[in-house]
């Protein structure tokens, strides 16, 4: 189910800023990052660095990527679509019998929308955010 796909996607994405201990400024990501509970110490920054490492060792052995995840979601979100107008066309016709079946489909489908229109708002709002950075 795309929303399943999506969800998993949205878990994997990094949410808080981590600093490398070589003084870099800037975005690492990385599940080594606390946040505002308190740092772990001059490890966090290697544990997030060790974390992307991993992450990109593991997508090129056989793991989806990002983009492969948004894909695949984008096509479950395509057949819940096609689906739900399938049996709307049934239901037109006098095909169908169950109609819970249509309903099920057709919130499925809806939600789905709903739930990608948001994560693509969330997107562009974010590449706004970093292009009015300051440099």
């Amino acid at each position: 189910m795309a929303i399943n796909a999506i969800a998993g996607a949205a878990a994997q994405i990094a949410t808080l800023p981590t600093l490398p201990s070589t003084g870099q400024i800037g975005w690492t990501g990385g599940a080594g990052a606390t946040g505002a509970t308190g740092a772990t110490g001059a490890g966090a920054a290697g544990a997030a660095n060790a974390d992307i490492a991993a992450a990109a060792g593991s997508a090129s052995a056989g793991a989806q990527s990002f983009g492969q995840t948004l894909v695949k979601a984008l096509d479950g979100l395509q057949a819940s679509q096609t689906k739900a107008d399938g049996l709307a066309v049934q239901a037109a016709t006098g095909d169908l019998t169950n109609v819970h079946d249509y309903m099920i489909a057709a919130t499925e489908a809806s939600l789905a929308t709903e739930l990608t229109v948001a994560v693509r708002n969330k997107a562009v709002e974010a590449f706004n955010q970093i292009m009015n950075m300051a440099v």
